[in-house]
């Protein structure tokens, strides 16, 4: 007898520890696996053992209790699953899940943003985040007062695979539900339905040029920053986990994460085409020097995202290749460029911009494609289950990392990341004009500076 009392204290301790481990878990996760059919089943199933074991182990009540208030789940007044000598006890213990409780968020969905990619030439389009519910309409319209050209006089075409052409209407969604665009998305004029190619006329170059020597290196860095901690500070740490282990599998739980790395690949790609677009040698020495001075900038304000993308922008060889830009630059602005460089440098796995992250105050913006590739290693190089039992200490090891973006996210000494910026620099980081095309930009550079 006593050894049965044993027997059921044990069981019960061990039931508590698993419940225990979903209530940690569940609070971790708040709503963010929610739409998962596969979380909702388990936790179905996982409800209606713990309403079997209430007869034997009354205690589970207020772990149920708590499972309830987590996952927004209530009992129901039917019987019929239970056999006829549990009905009494099981009468108000039956799942049931609230009608508004699980099922798939649609309206939030509408306040998701993406980056809209809108092609005005076969190779340059305008990058601009905007709402995923947005229309036709509103993106023509917005298109229209940044290129500074009639709304009447342009149509938005989605180009679809194979090589179709779809002609959206004003209220056609640009955007799936799952942040899909409906086709690579081109502005064309609507009488002769060609594609707009606003880098035809020299004189639009030398306007280009003057805009952006023309802002405050500082309000720059600031809209950057601004714009990367946006959707930084809405990443949730599971969606590293996602990227990871699902990385082939069309999923909308990484849409933040993916936002952000895209952002820093465009970064990259607008450097290099604010400088190969730049005609003349005085004016492009300006920008790289500016550049240079951003690039500082965004590292005061402790957005180590974008100093990797300008870097990156300025390293590609599209642009070192401008030896004659690269030999007007004065020797300090050589001096500061050579020391942002070391905090790219992936020697001895990034020491260097691992050890000046650590130093930083959070809030912070880590690069991210770094922080992936930590985790990929640790996935790829251990194995999840070893002889069918799971590997916690690969588990663990993921956690440690993943938990970084929490810690850079949280805000407990009132560091604030985001600053008040110039509306004007807001507007124009908000529609960067990019050219995608690597071999566009080769010719842009070997036009500017011909090979000798």
């Amino acid at each position: 007898r006593c050894r049965g009392k044993e027997d059921r204290k044990e069981a019960l301790e061990r039931k508590q520890k698993v419940l225990h481990l979903v209530l940690q878990w569940v609070t971790l996760c708040k709503d963010f696996l929610r739409e998962d059919e596969h979380v909702k089943l388990f936790m179905k199933t996982l409800y209606h053992y713990m309403l079997d074991d209430l007869y034997e182990h009354p205690t589970l009540e207020k772990d149920m209790r708590e499972l309830q208030k987590l996952y927004q789940l209530h009992r129901r007044h039917t019987v019929d699953e239970y056999p006829p000598h549990r009905k009494s006890r099981a009468l108000f213990h039956q799942l049931s899940m609230k009608e508004n409780g699980l099922h798939s968020r649609g309206t939030q969905r509408e306040t998701k943003e993406v980056l809209c990619h809108v092609y005005m030439s076969m190779d340059s389009y305008l990058s601009m985040r905007a709402h995923a519910g947005i229309v036709a309409q509103e993106l023509l319209q917005a298109v229209a007062e940044r290129m500074d050209v009639p709304q009447e006089e342009m149509v938005l075409v989605a180009i679809t695979y194979p090589g179709g052409r779809l002609l959206l209407q004003p209220q056609d969604r640009v955007y799936s539900d799952s942040f899909r665009a409906v086709g690579r998305l081109h502005v064309c004029r609507k009488d002769v339905g060609e594609v707009l190619n606003p880098f035809t006329d020299n004189s639009e170059l030398q306007q280009r040029a003057a805009r952006m020597l023309s802002l405050n290196t500082w309000d720059v860095a600031v809209a950057l920053t601004n714009f990367d901690w946006t959707i930084f500070d809405s990443i949730h740490e599971q969606e590293l986990v996602y990227f990871t282990f699902s990385r082939h599998a069309n999923s909308s739980h990484t849409v933040a994460l993916e936002l952000l790395l895209q952002r820093c690949n465009e970064v990259q790609l607008w450097v290099m085409t604010e400088v190969l677009l730049c005609p003349t040698l005085c004016k492009r020495v300006q920008l790289i020097k500016k550049f240079i001075k951003i690039c500082a900038h965004c590292k005061a304000q402790r957005n180590l995202n974008c100093v990797f993308s300008i870097i990156m922008g300025l390293n590609t060889a599209a642009v070192s290749r401008l030896s004659q830009t690269w030999e007007k630059i004065p020797g300090k602005f050589k001096k500061l460029f050579s020391e942002l460089e070391t905090i790219t440098d992936p020697s001895f796995n990034h020491k260097a911009y691992r050890d000046s992250f650590k130093k930083m105050k959070a809030p912070k913006i880590p690069f991210l494609p770094l922080l992936l590739k930590d985790i990929t290693f640790i996935h790829e190089g251990n194995k999840t289950f070893h002889n069918n039992l799971v590997n916690f200490e690969k588990l663990h090891m993921i956690a440690d990392t993943v938990r970084l973006i929490r810690q850079c996210q949280n805000d407990h000494m009132g560091n604030g990341i985001t600053q008040k910026s110039s509306s004007e620099v807001q507007a124009y980081i908000d529609y960067l004009h990019i050219i995608d095309n690597q071999q566009t930009l080769f010719e842009l550079s070997h036009r500017l500076e011909p090979r000798a």
